[in-house]
C-alpha cells in the first residue's frame, strides 16, 4: 500500500450557502420553546452500555479489543430503518463534558422519509437523546432532511453533517427546539401543535456550504486541532475496485464557520489521494492521517495508520467515522450494522 499522495484541491472549493434559514429559524422561535443542549443532556431518555455484549458481534476477530466502547440500547441496536453513520465528540468542539454525538440516517422499509437524526450521548452518565434534524420553512413549519448524513464534525457551537452531493450542511447546538406534540407518524405543525415523528427536540439546518457541481463528494467529517489553523475535514467513499476517493481539510475561523473570501468563497487547504476504496472515515491529528476502512456486514474492518510508515491495525465490522478524545490518547469510531452498534475507542 502506498501513502496518500497530493492532489488538487481546487474541485473541493466551498461557497456560502445561506438560503435564508434564518427567516424559517426566527418563525420557528416564535411557535416553539428553545432549549440548551444541557437541557437536552439532562433530559436523555435513552441508557447506553459501558462495554455492553453488543461490542462481542462488532469487534468480530479484533485483537486486541477497544479500550472501551458503548453500546445503544436494546432498540436502537436492533432497528431496521435508522443506521449509524458519523461520530464527534466534545473534544473537537473545544468544550468540556466528554460528550459524543452519533449521525444516523432513515432507510425507510415503509411508510414516509424520517430524514436524520443525532444521538448526544454523556458517557459519565450513560445516558443519550436523539434530536431530529429538520428544514424549518419561511412560514415557520419543519420538514425532514432526506440525506446520507455520513459524517458528522463538532466545532465550537457548529455541527458540521455531510450531505454526500451537495456539501455540508451547518446545524448549531443553540438552535434546539422543544415540539409540544406527541404524534409519533407525523411532521410539521397541525393547528397549534408541532409533531416530529415522536421526537421531542429538534433542531433547523442554519447554513450550509456547498458545492460547485464539479464531481467532488462529501462522504465523512471529522476535526483537526493540531494543524496551525484548525481544520474541518472531509472526504469521498468509493467501493469500486481498484478505484479510491479523495480527503481535504478546510481551516476553520474561531466561531467554527470555514475561512472564506468576501465573496463566501471557501478555499480548501490541501487535499489528497486516498490509498485505497471503501474509505468511511478518515482524521488528521499531529501528522498523522487515521483511515477506516470497511469490509462488509460480516468481515472485520481495518483502520490504516499513515505517517511516517503505513500500518494496519485490526478494527471492528462495519467502522465507520472518525474522531479523536485528545485527553485520552484515543481514536474513537461508530459501527453500523443491526445487533452489533457500538461506540468504540482504541489508542492514538
Amino acid at each position: 500500500m502506498s501513502a496518500m499522495t497530493a492532489v488538487p484541491a481546487e474541485p473541493f472549493e466551498l461557497r456560502r450557502d445561506d438560503d435564508d434559514f434564518a427567516t424559517g429559524i426566527q418563525a420557528l422561535g416564535k411557535q416553539l420553546r428553545r432549549v440548551t443542549l444541557d437541557t437536552v443532556l439532562a433530559k436523555a431518555n435513552r441508557v447506553a452500555t459501558r462495554r455492553g455484549s453488543a461490542g462481542a458481534g462488532a469487534f468480530g476477530t479484533m485483537r486486541p479489543r477497544p479500550v472501551d466502547w458503548y453500546c445503544f440500547d436494546a432498540d436502537d441496536n436492533a432497528v431496521l430503518e435508522w443506521y449509524p453513520q458519523g461520530l464527534t465528540c466534545a473534544s473537537d468542539a473545544g468544550i468540556g463534558g466528554g460528550t459524543f454525538v452519533v449521525s444516523w440516517y432513515y432507510k425507510p422499509e415503509t411508510g414516509v422519509e424520517r430524514g436524520i437524526r443525532l444521538s448526544f450521548l454523556n458517557p459519565a452518565t450513560l445516558r443519550y437523546r436523539h434530536v431530529l434534524l429538520v428544514r424549518a420553512t419561511p412560514d415557520g413549519d419543519i420538514a425532514p432532511i432526506d440525506i446520507h448524513a455520513g459524517g458528522v464534525a463538532w466545532y465550537g457551537d457548529l455541527l458540521y453533517v455531510a450531505d454526500t452531493r451537495l456539501g455540508l450542511r451547518v446545524f448549531d447546538t443553540r438552535h434546539i427546539y422543544e415540539v409540544n406534540g406527541d404524534d409519533k407518524t407525523t411532521i410539521g405543525r397541525q393547528g397549534g401543535a408541532y409533531n416530529a415523528f415522536g421526537y421531542r427536540y429538534v433542531m433547523p439546518q442554519t447554513g450550509a456550504w456547498t458545492s460547485d457541481g464539479g464531481g467532488a463528494r462529501f462522504s465523512f467529517a471529522s476535526i483537526d486541532r493540531s494543524t496551525d489553523i484548525d481544520t474541518l475535514i472531509s472526504g469521498e467513499y468509493v467501493d469500486t475496485p481498484g478505484a479510491s476517493g479523495r480527503v481535504v481539510r478546510w481551516p476553520l475561523n474561531p466561531d467554527g464557520s470555514l475561512r472564506a473570501d468576501e465573496n463566501g468563497v471557501a478555499p480548501a487547504l490541501d487535499a489528497y489521494r486516498l490509498p485505497e476504496a471503501k474509505i468511511q472515515g478518515a482524521l488528521s491529528y499531529n501528522g498523522v492521517w487515521y483511515l477506516s476502512q470497511a469490509a462488509d456486514s460480516t468481515k472485520n474492518g481495518t483502520l490504516v495508520v499513515i505517517g511516517d510508515t503505513v500500518k494496519k491495525r485490526p478494527y471492528p465490522v462495519g467502522p465507520e467515522d472518525l474522531t479523536c478524545v485528545r485527553d485520552r490518547n484515543t481514536l474513537w469510531s461508530v459501527t453500523e450494522f443491526r445487533g452489533r452498534r457500538v461506540v468504540y475507542g482504541v489508542p492514538l
